[in-house]
């Protein structure tokens, strides 16, 4: 389990924004990423993901947050993808680097690589400026992922590294944080109301 261990670095090629670059995750230390990990291009759920994800890319620029797509097709298939489909949803295309993991090789290194298949499943990681993995999430290719959920999750773990208090069930900004201490434990029922 990769939860509160350092990330796991890698080397590969990206599509983005029209060009072919080389990407490593250790070029992203000092900033919030999340590795959001899909099975391939030109699928039912994947363009969906992605376009949202795009969608709200201003949202996760704002949280000092790169989203890196990673999947096992190739740059090339990605390109095309882009061209025939993804830009056709979402104004400006797909601003975040579209990752080739062929091979799985780094789909392995984040144990989200089905090589019955050859693909990766729904991985979704969240990793802090430090390069520790925060948060992580799996699901089957047949389900999308919640990407306002994705937000949320970055903006609590970053209440929490900013104040030291932790985030209850249901938080978003602007609500009732916990200041953990022993006077608090078994009175959370008198501080904080579910709703």
């Amino acid at each position: 389990m990769l939860l509160g261990k350092r990330a796991p670095d890698f080397k590969t090629e990206a599509y983005q924004r029209g060009e072919i670059k080389e990407i490593e995750l250790s070029d992203y230390k000092g900033q919030w990423v999340t590795m959001f990990f899909y099975p391939g291009c030109f699928t039912f759920v994947c363009p969906t993901e992605l376009a949202t994800l795009a969608g709200a890319y201003d949202e996760f620029s704002t949280l000092n947050t790169e989203v890196l797509s990673v999947s096992c097709d190739s740059v090339y298939s990605s390109k095309a993808w882009h061209e025939e489909e993804l830009a056709k949803m979402v104004a400006g295309g797909i601003p975040f680097p579209m990752l080739a993991d062929q091979g799985g090789e780094i789909g392995k290194l984040y144990d989200v690589y089905d090589a019955a298949v050859g693909q990766n499943v729904r991985g979704r990681f969240i990793i802090d400026p430090d390069g520790i993995v925060k948060a992580v999430e799996v699901l089957p290719p047949e389900v999308g992922r919640n990407i306002e959920e994705l937000l949320r999750q970055i903006q609590a773990f970053q209440y929490v590294r900013e104040t030291n208090e932790v985030t209850p069930a249901n938080w978003w900004p602007g609500k009732q944080a916990l200041a953990p201490s022993i006077n608090l434990a078994g009175q959370v029922w008198s501080t904080w109301k579910p709703g």
